[in-house]
């Protein structure tokens, strides 16, 4: 079992606690505990009867709520009243700091358990660790001037730090997000936006090309085509130098992002007329894989034509082959030409080729394209 489903089993035994918090606000101590607890209870017999399991997560927040809610009773002083929003706040400070700084996102699991059908995609869970990062910081700083107001202060100076300072630190905090959020929004009203897609090509969300080229890894649709020629050549592109990805390798002849709203078809025609002027061709889709690299995450639509004589350029007068070497068409690229099979092996692992057209390279002689 991985930690995220170790999470899932544990979850529910926070409900007890913030039951007990929002009940004690509501009704008071006395109250709000039997409220916790009663949930506890419930909690422990519907999981045992669904789950047919023992739950000693949700057994023992009950029972130190018991303790804690004993203790408040019973001391019934100002000292212990007063710190009690600081103890429970300590609480939900260590929840943040595991969400926000480790790999198992506790908030982000608990509304993936409890808001049915609601679901965070990649960007989504990275744009909540960083806010939850910010409230960490917030709730760490507050937690310790309730604790210093507890011991040092007046009551009416710990009655502002814990009520009304918490509310004014969560409101400017929130007042900041919304500017950041509208100044991100501008900056990005103008970038070309990409669908993201899980493993079997289904659209989940969409996201500015940037995020998806930072290391974010977001899963996102790409058309790659290869152009064989009659004697079994490939047709290959070399990148620009100025392209952000492994600029100046040699790489398949037509490869780009889908498009919002675009089919794979329309996708294709469009990147084949852009980088290499082709138009007006058949093509068939022969393998759909997901690529990484170090930078993003692709699910690869691979396609193969064999029509390439309606390129619009102009042959090489230096080239002795026919369609041996073409003049570039697009400023993304500095140069397509045909090699054949025997000139591409000869250089496999010179970082001559991208890596990513040399495991296709392979997957074209598996199927006996080449």
């Amino acid at each position: 079992m991985n930690k995220a489903e170790i999470l899932k089993k544990l979850l529910p035994g926070f409900i007890p606690l913030f039951v007990f918090i929002v009940a004690d606000e509501i009704w008071g101590t006395k109250i709000g505990l039997f409220v916790a607890v009663g949930v506890g209870v419930l909690e422990l017999l519907f999981v045992g009867f669904k789950e047919k399991r023992f739950d000693k997560f949700i057994l023992f927040d009950t029972l130190l709520l018991v303790v804690l809610g004993a203790v408040s009773i019973l001391l019934d002083n100002d000292l212990f009243f007063k710190l009690k929003p600081g103890l429970i706040e300590l609480i939900l400070v260590a929840i943040l700091a595991v969400s926000a700084f480790s790999k198992v996102n506790i908030i982000g699991l608990m509304g993936q358990r409890y808001l049915k059908g609601t679901s965070f995609n990649e960007t989504q869970m990275a744009q909540m660790r960083r806010s939850l990062k910010y409230l960490f910081y917030i709730f760490t700083v507050h937690t310790i001037l309730v604790f210093y107001a507890t011991f040092f202060l007046s009551k009416e100076a710990w009655a502002f730090i814990s009520g009304g300072l918490f509310y004014i630190l969560f409101g400017v905090y929130f007042l900041f997000e919304l500017y950041r959020q509208r100044k991100k929004s501008k900056e990005l009203r103008g970038e070309e936006w990409v669908p993201l897609v899980d493993k079997k090509g289904k659209i989940t969300g969409q996201a500015p090309r940037s995020q998806v080229h930072n290391g974010s890894k977001l899963l996102h649709p790409v058309v790659h085509l290869q152009v064989i020629n009659r004697n079994k050549a490939l047709l290959l592109q070399k990148r620009s130098g100025s392209k952000l990805i492994q600029p100046g390798k040699w790489d398949v002849a037509v490869g780009g992002h889908i498009s919002i709203g675009e089919t794979l078809e329309q996708a294709l025609k469009r990147e084949a007329f852009e980088e290499i002027g082709l138009k007006d061709f058949s093509a068939k889709l022969i393998k759909t894989f997901k690529w990484e690299s170090e930078i993003e995450a692709e699910l690869v639509y691979l396609f193969t034509t064999y029509d390439y004589k309606n390129i619009r350029m102009k042959q090489d007068s230096t080239s002795s082959k026919k369609m041996e070497s073409l003049n570039k068409y697009s400023d993304e690229v500095d140069e397509i030409r045909f090699w054949t099979k025997k000139q591409i092996e000869n250089h496999l692992g010179e970082n001559i080729f991208t890596p990513n057209f040399e495991m296709e390279f392979q997957l074209l002689k598996d199927l006996k394209l080449i």
